[in-house]
């Protein structure tokens, strides 16, 4: 089934790869090869699920639903996938291409991809942990690629820091299945409308902290610069424009299917914890000369931006917060993959992701940030709107303070990179202006995706 043709690819490619040396050349191709194949089955499944408008559904096994191995195919899980692979997929091109470092550097790559692809696949909250830390183990020994001593200390961190928010969602799935008696997440759903108010939210405040920790929110943040900037650029998109989906996803999943009324309870200090984290981000933003943590920083603030859709809500607020996810997620992978190459064609794919993140047409960042007006208009809050111009706007001068320094001021003074290398990063910023220019196929995705999201409420 097309369901299970990504799963099964990328975690057979992964146990056959982690045998081989991946500092061959030829052992990175073919982890390309295994990740781009299963990218190719969830894109027609993706098709397939939102076009069709339909979920498909599968228990390994044989065994009834709540049994075995649930398997869920949304609009709103094969969106995600789908992204998180792609993303996937050119930051492990970029580094064959430079040239893999360690022999388990591909085999981890495909893990990652495994853990993703069925943390958003699974219709079970227990699976859901458990391909959780998978994807989150393999984020740990990926932070430590490189084998400097800033590389290991970014790993520890993220490892510390990101083990705390394992730790709350473990927390929060063991007291949903307190209450609930059940883990399938439809049942899960139904079933929370009737748990006592106050147990509800506090398990909805967990969930909310694992997640804010995993995304990188204001005030979970801390540990973000410091890993952003110390991890290789290949693992920073990975960690930035993948593994961060995981935040997103599960705010939008929990927050807005399981936990829909404690959701629509808690809009207002959404708003204000998304609206801190945009103010933050950008004022850290624009204070940073280095690339690295200007970008780090950056992350902070957009993040802000999905909280802030999902406290609006409605089908307006977590269309403009899926949308944005997307755009946002492709936006980290561009810029720490252009962000250290020379040359002139990546100075202008930079200025694709830096217009991008300001909002700016023809890129898909301004698909992003009108389906957010919308959602601000919608909620008839000129501050939020007010709050979405200003954002943009620091948005636009930090992205060119950098630009400047980064291009401007020392292209001259190095080489241009390898040609394929650059040829990754202008590939990527294609898919972000193809967005800018053809919004149908976003737009379509995240109102399939925001469908069933706030049943409850």
């Amino acid at each position: 089934m097309l369901i299970v043709a990504p799963l099964a690819i990328t975690w057979v490619a992964a146990a056959a790869l982690a045998l081989l040396d991946g500092r061959r050349r030829w052992v990175g191709w073919l982890a390309a090869a295994a990740l781009a194949a299963a990218t190719v089955s969830l894109a027609v499944l993706t098709v397939t699920v939102v076009d069709g408008d339909e979920v498909e559904q599968v228990v390994a096994g044989g065994w009834p639903a709540g049994v075995g191995i649930v398997l869920r195919a949304d609009a709103l899980g094969v969106v995600f996938a789908l992204l998180s692979l792609v993303v996937v997929l050119f930051a492990l091109v970029h580094e064959v291409v430079a040239g893999v470092r360690t022999r388990g550097f591909p085999a981890l790559m495909l893990f990652m991809a495994t853990g993703l692809t069925g943390l958003f696949l699974t219709g079970d909250v227990f699976n859901f942990y458990v391909f959780f830390e998978l994807a989150m183990i393999s984020g740990y020994v990926l932070s430590a690629y490189g084998g400097e001593t800033r590389h290991y200390g970014a790993a520890f961190i993220f490892a510390v820091v990101n083990l705390l928010g394992s730790f709350v969602f473990l927390i929060a799935v063991a007291a949903i299945y307190h209450v609930t008696g059940t883990l399938e997440m439809a049942v899960v759903g139904e079933r929370m409308t009737e748990v006592d108010p106050s147990a509800a939210i506090m398990i909805a405040v967990g969930i909310f902290v694992a997640f804010g920790v995993k995304l990188g929110l204001f005030p979970f943040h801390f540990w973000l610069p410091a890993v952003y900037v110390g991890a290789s650029p290949a693992v920073a998109a990975v960690l930035s424009g993948a593994l961060a989906n995981i935040g997103a996803y599960g705010l939008l999943r929990f927050g807005g299917e399981l936990l829909s009324q404690e959701l629509a309870l808690g809009a207002t200090v959404l708003i204000v914890i998304g609206s801190a984290s945009v103010v933050y981000g950008a004022v850290q933003a624009l204070s940073r000369r280095d690339a690295g943590e200007v970008l780090a920083y950056s992350a902070i603030g957009q993040a802000g931006y999905v909280l802030i859709a999902l406290g609006v809500g409605g089908p307006v607020g977590y269309a403009a917060a899926v949308v944005y996810a997307i755009v946002n997620s492709l936006n980290k992978a561009l810029l720490f993959l252009a962000a250290p190459l020379r040359g002139w064609l990546v100075g202008a794919a930079f200025v694709v992701g830096a217009f991008s993140v300001a909002g700016l047409p023809p890129t898909g960042g301004f698909l992003g940030k009108l389906e957010l007006f919308r959602a601000g208009i919608d909620a008839g809050s000129v501050a939020l709107v007010g709050l979405l111009f200003v954002g943009g706007a620091l948005s636009f001068v930090y992205m060119f303070q950098i630009y400047q320094y980064r291009y401007w001021r020392n292209e001259r003074l190095s080489d241009p990179s390898p040609a394929l290398l650059r040829a990754v990063a202008l590939t990527l910023a294609a898919v972000v202006v193809v967005l800018g220019v053809w919004p149908e196929p976003l737009l379509l995705a995240g109102r399939e995706a925001a469908q069933n999201l706030g049943a409850g409420q």
